[in-house]
């Protein structure tokens, strides 16, 4: 029998937490709490879940702390921030961190199941045209290996999280091929647009490019076609 999916809450709010845990044991997943960061980032590192749903406003340890103590250690875990705030800057702050995606309350649990759907680490991601071999050669010393899940820049790996590598090898499949920010929320991040969710895909390609660009303010691989969107670029 496969393995259960483990999710951890962290969040300080006992009748948020107890509703979520509900709706994930429906839904067939494996739920850990904590009601504090520091407990939170204790099992963050113990248990090693499969994903985290991170309250920002939390005592002890604050979300975005959390976050970034995690992507720190190399712990790519998918990141879900919780935010009672609709204020940019928090979602922003929280993607510029390494998170994967954020949720504002109060929000549906339709909404939360669907999210942690496309976040989770999936057993086998699918990278569309990939070439038969397990690397996708991506030009300038950039090598995608699509088995180990992990790519290198001349010879050396790169720490990316999941939802970096799942952009980069989507945009790498497709060489010149210009996408949308709408068409990369429904071809990487499994859900349609929704508000200004757009901003996720413009600070993960930051991120990215900070992480494969020799010289990230000019980039080489993931360019912009202005007022259309991204695409990868093939030397």
């Amino acid at each position: 029998m496969e393995q259960k999916k483990r999710v951890l809450i962290v969040e300080d709010e006992k009748n948020i937490v107890d509703i979520i845990r509900f709706n994930l044991d429906r839904e067939g997943y494996a739920v850990l709490e904590a009601y504090d960061g520091e407990a939170g980032l204790a099992l963050a590192r113990a248990e090693k879940p499969d994903l985290i749903l991170l309250d920002v406003m939390l005592p002890k340890m604050i979300g975005f702390d959390v976050c970034r103590a995690l992507r720190n250690e190399g712990d790519n875990v998918p990141i879900i921030i919780l935010t009672a705030r609709e204020e940019e800057e928090d979602k922003v702050l929280g993607l510029e961190l390494g998170a994967d995606d954020y949720i504002t309350k109060p929000f549906s649990m339709r909404e939360l199941i669907a999210r942690v759907r496309a976040n989770i680490r999936r057993t086998a991601m699918a990278v569309p045209a990939a070439p038969a071999e397990d690397d996708m050669s991506a030009g300038g010393g950039l090598v995608i290996n699509t088995e180990s899940l992990q790519v290198y820049k001349h010879g050396a790996p790169i720490d990316l999280t999941q939802r970096e590598y799942e952009l980069l090898t989507f945009l790498a499949s497709h060489p010149d091929k210009v996408f949308s920010r709408v068409n990369l929320m429904e071809q990487v991040w499994n859900y349609g647009y929704v508000g200004d969710d757009a901003r996720t895909v413009d600070v993960t390609v930051r991120r990215l490019r900070e992480k494969i660009e020799d010289d990230p303010a000019n980039p080489a691989y993931i360019l912009t076609r202005r007022g259309v969107g991204y695409y990868y670029s093939a030397h």
